[in-house]
């Protein structure tokens, strides 16, 4: 595990594995880290296949520095866009985990030019305005104004501390108000079974991207981990579909 220290002043933890190109960066998702099971298969996965690899943590994630609560998609964002560019050389396959797919999404509307092709695992854009925001009641809402966070329940472990940045700042990064369009392969891969993320949100967000070659995968019995064997199967065989698709645009 090494450390890049940004020009903010924050600490990001990360492992890489050198390898050909185009190579793989994996974002994870809210309150995750870089030692989940995706992450770690994927990596293995490069090795094996001889491309290069680049896990992370974000701020306040894992082993970086800056407290969890404290953050928001715009530092979180900044830290990714940070890795890439000092890290890694030329364009890259972002393969992006529930919050890490609004994330991917982001870098490829910012730095379109180091971005090879996009990957999703249930995408999750705009979850702090139309997942958390709108599901609060009256209440929720006044007392996240005037406490400046909330905790919510988690399926995953501790309860969610959401501040008032993260909502506010999620405003300004929402995705699904504009339009979204990118020229480079872009595949969506959800579970019919995911809890968090809701098939009719992979739809829209299917529908609102506008691109020569963007599919939607399906998969059923799947939840949001998307973890179990064929589950991974599946997220390998389609980077390598995106790569065939690279390789046929060049």
């Amino acid at each position: 595990m090494k450390f890049l220290t940004t020009e903010t002043g924050r600490k990001l933890a990360y492992v890489q594995t050198s390898g050909a190109g185009p190579g793989l960066v994996f974002l994870g998702g809210f309150m995750s880290d870089m030692s989940g099971t995706k992450a770690l298969h994927l990596e293995s996965w490069c090795q094996a296949q001889g491309r290069a690899f680049l896990r992370f943590d974000y701020s306040g994630h894992g082993a970086s520095s800056e407290a969890f609560i404290d953050g928001c998609i715009g530092d979180w964002a900044e830290d990714a866009q940070a890795l890439i560019e000092t890290l890694t050389h030329g364009p890259q396959i972002l393969v992006g985990s529930s919050m890490g797919g609004w994330i991917s999404l982001l870098i490829a509307q910012r730095v379109p030019a180091r971005v090879a092709g996009l990957i999703t695992i249930a995408a999750a854009p705009d979850f702090t305005e139309d997942g958390f925001w709108a599901s609060f009641n009256a209440d929720i809402r006044k007392c996240l104004t005037q406490e400046g966070v909330v905790y919510i329940p988690s399926n995953y472990g501790d309860p969610y501390p959401i501040s008032k940045r993260l909502i506010d700042d999620g405003r300004a990064h929402l995705l699904l108000r504009k339009p979204l369009e990118f020229s480079f392969p872009i595949r969506l891969l959800q579970g019919d079974e995911d809890e968090d993320v809701s098939v009719e949100l992979a739809n829209k967000l299917f529908a609102h991207i506008k691109g020569p070659d963007v599919q939607l995968l399906l998969l059923k019995g799947a939840d949001h981990r998307f973890s179990a064997s064929n589950e991974l199967a599946l997220t390998e065989a389609t980077i390598l579909n995106v790569i065939d698709a690279i390789e046929r645009r060049t």
